[in-house]
């Protein structure tokens, strides 16, 4: 392995519940550990295969809530326990980078990194890895703060979006500030003025200028994380996180540092990029039938119906008569038939069921 590529590591972010995925996707079990798209691997496979492509595999850390230690063996069995670190409470996602990057920056004090979620779709694998390398060299000689943006291809009123400058001729574009999820008239004006992309949540930088940032924006939960550095990949640093990481204030690295710090950059991403985050985004991915079905796992018989998304265990024989639009997830003990419109009230769904008849069902 040649130097340089020995500082490259990853944080892939694996501690999400993924509610908008229930009834496949649970408290226990979220969707990053299963195989949404039916192609044989789990979607934490899928992101760790495409991390290893640039990345040496023992320096891609996993970070996950303590619940999902045993799956994360389970499913990646190639990690050792120094790369899986367990967050003890949700506190979102600045704490849990940061914690992460101290550990990494303690092992290696040249180390670039990538922060990326553990379900995203990505297509073309070879231009996600270009895009990351030159982000990387880019982090090596300059103290950034990088992510990779999307070019929108709707006016998504679902994602949060980052204006660059439009000045800028070069890939690696300067930004100006970041935007919350906006209405749909709010969105179509970005997609208008042609320097707005959807923030896909995936970070780049080194360990010195990410440490920096949160020691300049975020000092209290910087001491906090800090006072533990002499713990930090020891025998004593289980303890430590255990008493002092739910501490931590609940905030998005997003909010900590990327809205507040002035050297932040973007690179408009060469690939498909899918968040993976409802049903509806999945059977956009998926293969559909001449009747626009997208069926994943089961055996269908379907007469008059369109547009559904049809998802059993292995080999079910489903059959559905008159259904246009719909979500059909059979799961055990929950079947779940809901109009593809209303993806969004799954959630409030979830929270229905659970109090009506226990959370043994989320």
């Amino acid at each position: 392995m040649n130097n340089k590529k020995s500082n490259y590591y990853a944080i892939l972010m694996a501690g999400g519940v993924g509610s908008r995925f229930w009834p496949v996707s649970t408290q226990d079990f979220p969707k990053q550990f299963h195989d949404m798209l039916g192609t044989g691997d789990t979607l934490i496979q899928k992101t760790f295969n495409r991390l290893a492509q640039l990345i040496p595999e023992e320096n891609i850390f996993i970070l996950t809530n303590e619940r999902y230690n045993d799956l994360v063996f389970e499913q990646l069995p190639q990690v050792t326990k120094r790369q899986v670190v367990l967050e003890p409470a949700m506190r979102n996602t600045a704490p849990c980078i940061l914690y992460a990057s101290l550990k990494i920056q303690k092992e290696n004090e040249d180390a670039v990194m990538i922060v990326a979620p553990s379900d995203h779709w990505i297509e073309d694998e070879k231009a996600f890895s270009d895009n990351v390398k030159t982000a990387f060299d880019y982090c090596e000689s300059n103290d950034a703060l990088m992510t990779l943006g999307i070019t929108p291809t709707f006016p998504n009123t679902g994602y949060g979006y980052i204006e660059y400058d439009k000045s800028s001729s070069t890939e690696i574009k300067s930004v100006n500030q970041f935007r919350e999820k906006p209405d749909y008239k709010t969105a179509k004006s970005f997609i208008d003025q042609g320097n707005f992309l959807w923030n896909a949540g995936i970070f780049m930088w080194s360990a010195k200028s990410v440490i920096s940032a949160f020691k300049n924006n975020q000092p209290e939960l910087f001491q906090l994380f800090e006072s533990g550095f002499s713990a930090y990949n020891t025998e004593l640093e289980e303890e430590f996180i255990k008493e002092n990481y739910k501490k931590a204030e609940n905030i998005s690295v997003d909010y900590a540092l990327m809205e507040k710090s002035t050297n932040v950059s973007v690179i408009p991403a060469t690939f498909d990029w899918n968040d993976l985050g409802t049903w509806g985004s999945l059977y956009d991915k998926l293969d559909k039938d001449d009747n626009d079905n997208a069926v994943v796992n089961a055996k269908t018989l379907l007469e008059d119906s369109s547009g559904n998304m049809i998802r059993s265990k292995k080999g079910k024989v489903v059959v559905i008569d008159g259904l246009k639009d719909y979500i059909v997830v059979d799961k055990e003990e929950v079947l779940l038939i809901f109009p593809k419109a209303k993806e969004q009230d799954i959630k409030k769904v979830l929270q229905n069921v659970k109090a009506e008849f226990g959370e043994q069902y989320g």
